[in-house]
């Protein structure tokens, strides 16, 4: 890679890392359901105007229904799963649990889509369990029943990302494929309508005891343009500069950038069980994304956050 795409690289990572410290600082707040919704529906209208200024050929193709279907999957669920996970779980713990995306994606592939599951593969996947029991079992975070719910909540939501990344090849690449950046739009906005009446349903029964001041909402603005938004225009330009094997290497970098920002500027604490289960999960991503030598072009799971 170049110089001007190792940088795009290092900064979709830092992005990507900062919205779990964004989801940590509104969902104790706002609650899950507002949480989810204001960052799908922030992503939209950001991802609207940018695609205008751009004078794309606004042309689905007669798939937006497909897309926004893929929004509900891709978006929508995994947005509600971290938001849930963000109101126990420090930043840190959700940025690292994230990056077993590859991992479900693998398992999914396997069970579902009849997708070779080689020996590599398989020890790459229970590596990556292993590294997860860790961090949850021994991390610095007191083991109970919400950091349970929290860790399973974020596996949850990878899951969603597993089957969205297949679900996308088998939907939208034939008939000449879509322009990808309509592609995040039509999710967003699938997303959006998807949550909207859910998002009015816990405002009604279950309205927050406060909707949080300025710095709240600088970091709804934050997750929703620069984190959601933003974050899809560069992975895009990614996957067209460098192809989706390398743009896959972003996952490794993710957790140290989720970690750190949960460090710096939330004062969360470290312990020796992120190093370990990082290292962990970071060696089984190897083993599942290092690419066979006959299919070193195919597309693989792709992750989100």
């Amino acid at each position: 890679m170049n110089p001007v795409d190792i940088l795009r690289l290092l900064s979709l990572a830092a992005i990507w890392g900062a919205s779990f410290l964004f989801m940590r600082i509104i969902a104790p707040v706002i609650g899950t359901i507002p949480t989810a919704f204001f960052r799908v529906s922030i992503a939209f209208v950001g991802l609207l105007v940018i695609l205008a200024l751009m004078r794309i050929d606004w042309n689905f193709r007669g798939k937006l229904k497909i897309v926004m279907v893929l929004g509900l999957i891709n978006s929508g669920i995994p947005a509600t799963f971290y938001s849930l996970a963000a109101q126990v779980l420090p930043a840190g713990y959700s940025a690292i649990f994230n990056a077993t995306t590859p991992l479900m994606g693998v398992l999914i592939g396997a069970l579902f889509f009849s997708e070779k599951l080689t020996m590599t593969k398989v020890s790459g996947v229970f590596l990556g369990l292993f590294g997860v029991g860790i961090l949850t079992g021994a991390g610095p975070v007191a083991f109970d029943l919400q950091l349970l719910m929290g860790a399973l909540s974020c596996l949850l939501a990878t899951t969603c990302y597993g089957f969205a990344g297949f679900l996308a090849r088998r939907w939208l690449d034939h008939q000449g494929g879509l322009d990808s950046r309509l592609a995040a739009l039509g999710s967003m906005f699938g997303a959006t309508v998807l949550l909207l009446p859910l998002f009015g349903y816990s405002v009604i029964s279950h309205p927050p005891a406060s909707w949080g001041g300025w710095s709240v909402w600088l970091s709804l603005l934050g997750l929703g343009l620069v984190c959601t938004a933003l974050a899809y225009i560069l992975y895009f330009r990614l996957l067209s500069s460098i192809g989706p094997v390398k743009s896959m290497t972003v996952t490794f970098l993710i957790p140290p950038f989720g970690v750190l920002w949960g460090a710096l500027l939330l004062d969360e604490p470290l312990g020796m069980a992120h190093l370990y289960g990082g290292v962990l999960i970071a060696a089984a991503l190897w083993l599942v994304l290092k690419p066979a030598a006959s299919a070193t072009k195919e597309p693989l799971p792709g992750q989100r956050n």
